[in-house]
């Protein structure tokens, strides 16, 4: 509790105690009205004051306004009628009461939501004279070397150019597991490193970093607001007036009509008292508060599972999801290939790699990265010779004095060697050695492990169509579309072509439901920005990621997309409950208090009661169950 919040507990107790004691004190008359009106103003000198404060604004309709006019004629009912002051006190009491509570739950909240997100570095470590220097990070400088020891966050993105250590990454992934990195491996701003002492050579300016740019765009994020957060503006802007004057109409006509059409007395004081009652009652405090609250704490939710919504707009949209469109490579399969298949022919395994490595280690080609990582050996240079690489067929080279040959079936043919056609999805790499041949294997992009689930998972939370776009060839996106249990598959695909069929998708689903695109936000920019939702995969690293799309996951698990899309229709829910709750409550207690069936108690439930609840409710938006 701060100190705002503990000053307001001290005014709540003074005035209480002072409006309990003066109930056993005997007073009449104006020295009865002057007690009572010193603990009214300690627990409500504020309000009255921010209510004159609008006046002079022309800024008149907002819940001070109401309050203060509320409790001031209150109490000129009761010192003409009763003298019973308590009950004009009590109104104030516990509003200011259910202000405190409120304003501790929203900054409660907030504080959790900025600790879940607390991966702004304070300082990095630079060398200077033979010693560390810790400086400010914007004032280090693209290509700086930095040192981070164990227990440090990384302060700026960058290379790592000496150590090895494991970097908690869970700020910016929400994954519990750790990631390995050594020397040439790729490091970004806001991870913790855990074990070695890391240099680090930056490739970025702090402003740039990844951690600056998480942090801007959840700052950010609440001002794209949803349809809902502007209806609830508008419909304040207009329901304050609205009910202020309802409350002058319920005050005078009803007097007047008994008093000229029923020659009756016009029972001026209990028409007023009604509509005093109506103003507590009218208090839009929890629609106001717990609306914008509730997208918040969705936002804050889902980046501490290591989802970035970039607005509440899009939170909205999310969850009405009903279409799910992936991009294939680096999205559903990993983007690297691997050797998934090898079968040497009179020759051992190790041998075949070894060969297939040697003969490859002058390219720079994903097939024989592939093939040097397999071999998993050190490659000795020296043991190879006469390197010739032929553009789309392969690599002839002499590995310890013999003939090499690695490559396709075109190589294989030009060469007269005959060879296996593998019957697998992927590329297939041959290998002839001294003229005879030696085998192949299969080189393909490998399905991430949790590709599968995260089709399944969509499809039991209510997706109603899955599709898979690729430039790959119908083969291989047939064998992991219907190994993903993927909808609709369609391959060769440009990206124009990819944003040709999104937009006929678009198409066939006649505005009902969102469709969302999920790629790798590189080359899928122009997909990203014309579905409903464009979900970037793999940002760590990805500028582009983070610019292209409307939702973030900061890791590349796809399995991420069926939390985000719950996280959304939990947020939403819990922004229909609050509307449904706080409008109907009002509804009826407004009926009641224009019937004189409802005093100022229940007037102030209806206001504070039902703010208190509507915030509650509000905050559970922070906290989703694990898939």
């Amino acid at each position: 509790m701060n100190r705002k919040h503990k000053k307001m507990l001290v005014r709540i107790i003074i005035a209480a105690v002072l409006t309990v004691a003066l109930n056993f004190i005997p007073t009449d008359g104006y020295v009865r009205l002057a007690a009572y009106l010193v603990p009214y103003f300690v627990i409500g000198y504020d309000i009255l004051k921010k209510a004159v404060k609008g006046i002079w604004r022309r800024q008149v309709f907002d819940e001070n306004f109401l309050m203060a006019v509320a409790t001031v004629g209150a109490i000129a009912i009761a010192f003409t009628r009763s003298g019973d002051y308590n009950e004009a006190i009590g109104v104030m009491l516990f509003y200011q009461i259910g202000e405190l509570f409120q304003s501790y739950a929203v900054g409660k909240s907030r504080r959790n939501i900025s600790e879940l997100m607390d991966i702004r570095p304070d300082y990095a470590n630079v060398e200077r004279d033979g010693g560390l220097v810790r400086v400010d990070p914007d004032e280090v400088e693209i290509g700086t070397v930095i040192v981070v020891a164990p227990g440090e966050k990384i302060a700026i993105d960058g290379i790592v150019c000496e150590g090895r250590s494991s970097l908690n990454t869970s700020a910016l992934t929400g994954e519990s597991l750790p990631r390995d990195v050594d020397v040439g491996d790729a490091v970004i701003s806001g991870c913790v490193n855990l074990t070695g002492v890391l240099r680090i050579k930056t490739t970025k300016e702090f402003g740039e970093s990844t951690v600056s740019r998480i942090l801007d765009l959840v700052e950010n994020a609440s001002s794209r607001k949803s349809r809902s957060e502007n209806f609830i503006s508008r419909f304040a802007k207009f329901y304050t007036p609205a009910v202020c004057f309802g409350a002058l109409a319920l005050a005078i006509l009803p007097p007047l009509v008994r008093m000229l059409f029923m020659s009756l007395a016009p029972e001026w004081g209990e028409w007023v008292y009604r509509a005093l009652t109506f103003l507590v009652i009218s208090c839009p405090c929890a629609l106001v508060i717990s609306i914008p609250l509730s997208f918040f704490a969705g936002i804050g939710g889902a980046s501490n599972a290591g989802i970035l919504i970039k607005g509440s707009n899009y939170l909205e949209t999310l969850a009405k999801a009903d279409t799910v469109v992936f991009d294939k490579t680096g999205t559903l399969t990993s983007g690297s290939f691997e050797v998934t298949e090898l079968c040497p022919v009179d020759m051992e395994r190790e041998r075949f790699l070894e060969y297939a490595a040697l003969a490859e280690s002058a390219s720079s080609h994903p097939i024989s990265k592939s093939l040097t990582k397999a071999f998993g050996g050190t490659v000795d240079r020296s043991a190879v010779a006469d390197i010739q690489e032929t553009a789309g067929e392969g690599v002839t080279a002499t590995v310890r004095g013999e003939a090499v040959a690695v490559g396709n079936a075109k190589l294989m043919k030009r060469m007269g060697i005959d060879c296996r056609e593998a019957d697998a999805t992927g590329t297939t790499v041959h290998m002839a050695v001294s003229g005879r041949y030696a085998g192949y294997a299969v080189i393909a992009d490998t399905v991430k492990p949790t590709s599968r689930s995260a089709v399944s998972g969509l499809k039991r939370i209510g997706i109603s169509k899955t599709v898979m776009l690729t430039g790959d060839g119908e083969r291989v996106a047939r064998t992991v579309g219907k190994e993903l249990g993927v909808d609709e598959i369609h391959s060769r695909l440009l990206p124009a072509d990819k944003v040709e069929r999104v937009e006929s998708l678009l198409a066939e689903r006649n505005g009902r439901g969102s469709l969302v695109f999920v790629g790798d936000g590189i080359n899928d920019a122009p997909v990203l920005s014309r579905a409903d939702i464009g979900i970037a995969m793999g940002a760590m690293g990805s500028d582009a990621a983070i610019e292209a799309a409307d939702v973030v996951l900061m890791d590349d698990d796809p399995l991420k997309l069926v939390k985000a899309i719950r996280i959304a229709r939990k947020c939403i829910r819990i922004v229909y409950q609050n509307t449904v709750f706080a409008i109907g409550i009002k509804l009826v207690c407004l009926a009641l208090g224009a019937l004189g069936l409802a005093g100022m108690w229940l007037a102030i439930f209806a206001d504070v009661g039902v703010m208190i609840i509507a915030v509650l409710n509000a905050v559970r938006a922070l906290f989703v169950k694990r898939l």
